[in-house]
């Protein structure tokens, strides 16, 4: 099981750190941005963001 665990690991790392995985986290913010208006900058479009970015930063 941890070689498994290991070797998914490795292929998300290695997915994460490719210019495209930027472009579409660069991507996802600005039509999050945009779509502020339409939920009235309400607390739960905050809250997608916020969890967004917290579940790929955390180490």
């Amino acid at each position: 099981m941890e070689k498994a665990f290991n070797r998914l690991a490795e292929i998300v790392a290695h997915a994460a750190g490719r210019a495209w995985a930027f472009v579409l986290c660069v991507v996802s913010v600005v039509l999050w941005a945009i779509a502020g208006p339409a939920f009235h900058y309400s607390e739960t479009w905050q809250l997608i963001i916020n969890t967004a970015t917290t579940i790929v930063s955390r180490p």
